[in-house]
């Protein structure tokens, strides 16, 4: 059994570009033989750029409710994770922490990378007061389902994701149809209320 390494977290830059792109991009492979599901969730994925990773992490670190952490391993980023302090709903106060992304590299997988980080999203939940923590892994990664279950994770919701332009079309198709097929109901109840007056009136 080979030993731990040396886990180092901190929070994640702009100059991490370059390596979160590597590693979410190592991850995406490693996950295109776990069947059907997992072929729909590499239908999203998409490889930026280093420069759109890096406006994208700006952006992201410029909420104040958002923390993006990476793990390193002799400097080398080996994991990443995103925690988000949000409100159970909208309506009341009871604080969540969300933690969105837990990325390991394949190579560095069950050497206590994820629990580290997750240990760091914990901390950061318990510092903005949050009662919930709450984790949303893709449907396919069984590995990381798994091991929250096997921590006290219940599922409690599911994600179901289309791309923008499918559902806008897929809504104006339906908004559509709904309207033409009114108009044909419409149609069919004038057309018989004639042909009942027409008998009315030969009688």
């Amino acid at each position: 059994m080979s030993a731990r390494p040396h886990i180092v977290l901190r929070d994640a830059d702009r100059e991490d570009a370059h390596a979160l792109v590597t590693l979410w991009a190592e991850c995406a492979g490693a996950s295109k033989d776990e069947g059907s599901e997992a072929f729909t969730q590499q239908a999203l994925w998409r490889e930026p750029g280093v420069a759109e990773a890096a406006a994208a992490l700006e952006l992201n670190l410029g909420h104040h409710d958002k923390r993006i952490i990476v793990a390193l391993v002799d400097g080398e980023i080996v994991g990443a994770t995103v925690c988000t302090v949000g409100t159970l709903t909208p309506i009341n106060l009871t604080r969540v922490l969300i933690i969105t992304e837990i990325q390991v590299s394949p190579r560095f997988r069950r050497k206590s990378v994820a629990s580290t980080l997750l240990s760091a999203a914990a901390s950061y939940g318990e510092e903005h007061n949050c009662e919930i923590v709450v984790a949303a892994v893709p449907v396919h990664s069984r590995e990381p389902h798994r091991y929250l279950t096997k921590i006290g994770f219940n599922q409690i919701a599911v994600l179901r994701a289309i791309q923008a332009s499918k559902l806008r079309s897929r809504l104006t198709m339906k908004a559509t149809n709904s309207r033409d097929t009114g108009k044909l109901i419409a149609v069919r109840r004038t057309l018989r209320r004639r042909t009942d007056a027409r008998g009315h009136s030969r009688t």
